[in-house]
């Protein structure tokens, strides 16, 4: 009897260790591996393969298949995740968090965000992507102080605040992204093995270690100075606030805005539904009719937009408006971004090589748009112009940098003395000037406009 109890005994206290990962520690962490085994993970897409070696889960590249994800049988929406990471410099991967994966939706196809596990030069670990769905929500274009904060061949060290409509990454300690957005409340958390292209990829490897999670007694990290990727249309977050943003639009009155040359806001065509700031298409009886900010903005300041084309349209967005260059006209002059349908608006094989394409310099300098930069037509764009005291003026395409360049200077002057501005003296040189959305005739959308002071 007492040997049959003993037996007992030593099976419950077996059990209980090998569950022990899922225990709730003392200050609420609950480890999601125990080290052993892939309990309570389950795999979906891919057929890469994922196994336990020396306490640590390896994942190894297939050629032939697709992305990958070990992912967690369990969803959660608020919490805060820790793991260590170590990757093939060859290979790319990620952590997928408040991940769905559904029938109706590509077939199966995991999608939702996942934090960015980037070995290469370009410095994007931790960035946020929206797999399968959005693109990039966060790269790391948008936080340079953090491209160096990932080490190759060695454990790196994750943790991911996701509270509310809040995400926050930190990488070695580093802070990387701060993104708002409410499309995803819960899901499922996996780990990525990319699909590779080249047979020198195949094999190559991805680990994870010490996984644990917190879901109780959250509290985000003070914000740090970095940029607010907020993508709740028409909001201002209190971090944005405390740096300097405002709201041009709050989605209903468009009282900051008035006709070019003109005091009040167009009665036609122009109009605030839906959210929006939208221009109607034209019968071809009026074009011109563009919008400018009531308030003058420089020598330092960031705009940022959101835009819609519809299908073959054409507008812009200008910076620098000088209503005294075109005074009695209702079209403005200044530097624009290009905002245009490039495959079906003739005016992208026009002007020189391709500086009439979207987020470019319209006439002077090409945007050069990664395939991923562009969301398609119907679909809403993100654009950003940041004018630094100093001159230096960019560009960014959907959260993305797509040019630089001088405000002024031997350059830039060239490039004005060939464009359709040569005969305008100081063409985009004034100390301060107007912002302008461009009525060129098509139905285009903007939302979510905000500006904020760049100091010396």
């Amino acid at each position: 009897m007492k040997k049959h109890c003993f037996l007992v005994a030593v099976l419950l206290f077996g059990c209980l260790a090998s569950s022990s990962f899922a225990q709730k520690s003392k200050d609420g962490w609950v480890n999601l591996f125990n080290g052993k085994d892939l309990s309570g993970w389950k795999q979906l897409n891919g057929k890469a393969k994922y196994e336990v070696k020396d306490g640590a889960i390896v994942g190894t590249s297939t050629l032939n298949t697709p992305n990958s994800f070990l992912t967690t049988e369990k969803d959660y929406a608020d919490f805060i995740l820790e793991c260590e990471v170590m990757v093939d410099d060859r290979l790319n991967s990620g952590i997928q968090i408040r991940s769905l994966s559904k029938p109706d939706y590509m077939n199966g196809r995991v999608h939702g965000y996942q934090v960015e596990i980037d070995p290469s030069s370009r410095g994007w670990a931790a960035g946020i992507y929206d797999e399968a769905r959005r693109g990039w929500l966060y790269p790391g274009d948008l936080n340079p102080e953090a491209k160096t904060a990932f080490k190759n061949n060695q454990w790196n060290k994750y943790r991911i605040e996701a509270i509310g409509n809040t995400i926050q990454t930190f990488l070695n300690g580093v802070p990387v992204a701060y993104l708002i957005d409410d499309m995803t409340p819960s899901g499922f958390i996996c780990l990525q093995v990319h699909a590779i292209n080249t047979p020198e990829q195949d094999g190559t490897q991805v680990k994870w270690k010490n996984i644990r999670i917190k879901t109780t007694d959250l509290k985000l990290t003070p914000a740090a100075n970095i940029r607010v990727a907020n993508m709740i249309p028409n909001t201002l977050s209190d971090p944005e606030k405390a740096q300097g943003w405002k709201l041009l639009f709050d989605g209903k009155s468009a009282d900051q805005w008035r006709g070019y040359n003109n005091e009040s806001f167009p009665q036609k065509r122009w109009n605030t539904s839906d959210g929006t700031i939208t221009i109607t298409k034209s019968d071809g009886s009026e074009t011109g009719n563009d919008i400018v900010t009531r308030e003058k903005f420089g020598p330092g300041f960031e705009f940022q937009f959101e835009f819609k084309l519809s299908e073959g349209a054409n507008s812009g967005v200008k910076y620098f408006v000088n209503e005294g260059l075109d005074a009695k006209g209702k079209s403005g002059l200044g530097l624009e971004y290009q905002v245009l349908d490039d495959a079906k608006h003739p005016d992208a094989k026009m002007g020189v090589v391709g500086n009439r394409t979207l987020a470019s310099l319209y006439d002077l300098i090409p945007a050069q748009k990664p395939r991923n930069a562009v969301n398609k037509i119907g679909v809403w764009n993100r654009g950003r112009i940041v004018v630094h005291p100093d001159g230096k003026v960019e560009h960014f395409l959907n959260e993305q940098k797509v040019l630089e360049y001088p405000r002024g200077g031997p350059i830039y002057d060239a490039l004005v003395a060939r464009s359709k501005y040569k005969d305008h003296e100081k063409f985009g040189l004034a100390e301060q000037g107007n912002l302008l959305l461009q009525d060129h005739g098509d139905l285009v959308s903007f939302r979510s406009l905000k500006v904020r002071e760049i100091k010396k």
